[in-house]
C-alpha cells in the first residue's frame, strides 16, 4: 500500500501470510504516526 503526501510516498507493506515480524511491525506503527496502542490486543 503507499500513500502520496506532498512531496513524498509511505508505502506499507501488507504480508501474505497471517503473522508479520516485529520488526515490520513497529516500522508499521512508527510510520503511521499513531499510538502503539492502538495496535495492541487487550
Amino acid at each position: 500500500m503507499q500513500k502520496k503526501i506532498d512531496n513524498s510516498t509511505i508505502t506499507i507493506p501488507v504480508p501474505n501470510y497471517s503473522e508479520i515480524r516485529i520488526g515490520t511491525l513497529q516500522s508499521i506503527i512508527r510510520q503511521s504516526g499513531l499510538p502503539r496502542s492502538l495496535f495492541e490486543v487487550s
